[in-house]
């Protein structure tokens, strides 16, 4: 599982003309299911997720968690995080979890986020989707679990 956490002032996530998704502060979280991950590797990563010291505190030091802050999360499915560059110009995504097995553990992601108490919107599985978001920092950082074949 490949995760890109992007502090934010906001974000949000469009299909087909129509804001689906958008939060105000918070974590954008960019999601790749990766082939062999399971249920396990995603409640895993929404722990990180939802502990990940990244805002700041008072004295300015990355001291608090999304919660702690008072953020939201936007979720957004993106198979492409999964791509293998070793060979060519044209990126490999056989990586990437099948669709169907993907779809139920982004799922399974944004339930333990919820579980968890937090705010989460959600793009849409496999649409076409435009992001947008205002970096915050700019902070992102790349999560990465599992045990992905290389």
């Amino acid at each position: 599982m490949r995760t890109v956490l992007q502090r934010v002032s906001s974000a949000s996530v469009v299909v087909d003309g129509v804001e689906i998704g958008a939060i105000g502060p918070g974590l954008l979280a960019l999601v790749a299911i990766e082939r062999g991950d399971d249920p396990s590797v995603v409640e895993l990563a929404a722990n990180k997720i939802a502990t990940l010291r990244i805002f700041s505190d008072a004295a300015g030091k990355m001291n608090l968690d999304v919660e702690q802050a008072n953020g939201s999360l936007l979720v957004v499915s993106q198979f492409t995080l999964a791509a293998n560059l070793e060979k060519g110009r044209r990126p490999s995504f056989e990586r990437a979890a099948p669709p169907a097995e993907a779809e139920i553990l982004v799922e399974t992601l944004v339930r333990h986020l919820r579980l968890r108490g937090l705010t989460v919107e959600c793009g849409r599985f496999g649409a076409d989707m435009k992001v947008s978001l205002v970096n915050d920092g700019p902070v992102t950082i790349v999560l990465e679990l599992g045990t992905a074949p290389p």
